[in-house]
């Protein structure tokens, strides 16, 4: 059958017949990763004026921590939801919606000239932000066949290295220039372009204007998986399933945060770095983390040629990654700013290489009405694991004004994770109806 509503023969993605299938499902693709581009860079401006807030408003680690911590609070909050909310009205409201509320509230960081005026900010851009994940996620699982889910994830992922990167390079030349206030002003113009053009070019597979309809046969490939209502979160806990995502997220997430708001001031820190020099480290490791995520999405296809399944295939690349963390664990101990950047480049590019896989395995265990709740549980749990670790980071840079135990953190997060994920859900066993 032609028509969008068909449900004629699959096609295979290998056959010459795959260059007619259409390639709408990676424009949304491009859509998502300007959207976690906006994301990043709204959550690093903070990071890159930790030094600078030090000076003005006499901010300590502590202190800092406390703010930091506000957010990762706010995000576990807004996780209990988001992903229901998101499930509840669809992609394409919710994620105008989830996009307005972060960016007026990253504006709004303008504003704050104490730390108590900055826990607030940050708490409300926690709120907002927690959505773009699970929104991101459940458009994936809409858009994209199981095979290349992970491909997609990375792509998307990978805007959060870009949104560093492109902070990193406009912070310090607006405040310089401009003070530190303009500095959270910054994205404004970005936010307001994307939800107009997501408002105005985002539908539903079937729904889709330009689509074909042998691209809407190809994402929907998986002819069991049907779409249907959402299925409440609470129900979600008693599958092991869930755990085994959320776990990893708990564990490994606060690792992301951590190079996010202490990569910055450890480089000051360690290599007496000021505010226009803080950029050039930043850019390099985020570069290579943009690397990681697109290549670590790629690899189970990779895995699969060799004659794994796609659950396998995915594991695989998992345990590539989690390994190549390891040596992160030596950083404090170098005397090269350079070796330290390239450590910190292969750990960044491993953890987004985890992370582009970790995402998609809810959809690859879950029906696609249940990914955006699931999704939001294991956000939740990771933004948990983040405000625990923002207050120890605080705490323990206070006392010692070490970075040694925070790397061993790092270094270790990922294989005990994927140890966990296969005691829970070995093979990630598939999930095939909600009771």
């Amino acid at each position: 059958m032609d028509g969008k509503t068909g449900t004629g023969a699959l096609i295979d993605e290998d056959s010459p017949s795959s260059t007619r299938i259409g390639r709408v499902r990676w424009t949304i693709c491009a859509m998502l990763f300007a959207a976690t581009t906006i994301n990043y860079m709204d959550r690093q401006v903070l990071s890159l004026l930790k030094p600078t807030l030090q000076a003005s408003i006499g901010m300590t680690e502590v202190n800092y921590g406390f703010i930091v911590s506000m957010f990762t609070l706010a995000y576990a909050v807004g996780l209990l939801v988001a992903g229901r909310f998101v499930d509840k009205v669809g992609s394409r409201i919710g994620y105008m919606v989830i996009m307005a509320v972060w960016s007026l509230s990253a504006m709004g960081h303008a504003l704050a000239n104490t730390v108590v005026e900055f826990g607030i900010a940050r708490f409300s851009l926690g709120l907002g932000e927690s959505g773009n994940f699970p929104a991101a996620l459940k458009t994936v699982a809409e858009w994209f066949p199981q095979k290349e889910r992970s491909l997609a994830t990375g792509i998307f992922n990978s805007g959060a290295n870009i949104g560093v990167m492109l902070a990193s390079f406009l912070v310090p030349i607006i405040t310089l220039h401009f003070g530190w206030h303009a500095a959270f002003l910054v994205t404004g113009l970005f936010s307001a372009t994307w939800i107009l053009y997501w408002y105005v070019k985002y539908r539903k597979p079937a729904d889709h204007p330009t689509l074909t309809g042998q691209e809407l046969r190809f994402i929907y490939q998986e002819a069991a998986e049907k779409m249907g209502p959402s299925t409440p979160w609470v129900k979600l806990l008693g599958y092991p399933q869930t755990w085994a995502y959320a776990i990893p997220k708990f564990l490994t997430d606060p690792i992301w945060w951590f190079y996010l708001y202490w990569l910055p001031s450890f480089f000051s820190a360690r290599f007496h770095l000021d505010l226009s020099h803080l950029g050039l480290p930043v850019i390099i490791v985020y570069n290579a983390s943009t690397f990681g995520s697109v290549a670590g999405g790629w690899l189970p296809a990779m895995f699969t040629r060799l004659g794994m399944s796609n659950q396998k295939a995915r594991m695989a690349a998992m345990w590539f990654c989690g390994v190549l963390v390891i040596p992160v664990f030596w950083v404090t101990y170098l005397n090269s700013e350079w070796t330290a950047i390239a450590l910190l480049c292969l750990a960044t590019a491993a953890h987004q290489g985890f992370s582009a896989n970790l995402l998609t395995t809810p959809s690859d265990m879950f029906p696609r009405t249940a990914v955006g709740s699931v999704a939001g549980i294991g956000g939740m749990l990771g933004s948990v694991g983040g405000f625990l670790l923002a207050n120890f980071a605080g705490y323990i840079l206070q006392l010692t004004h070490s970075y040694a135990s925070l790397f061993a953190i790092a270094a270790s997060a990922y294989v005990v994770s994927l140890v966990i994920m296969f005691l829970l859900a070995p093979g990630l066993k598939k999930v095939e109806s909600i009771a």
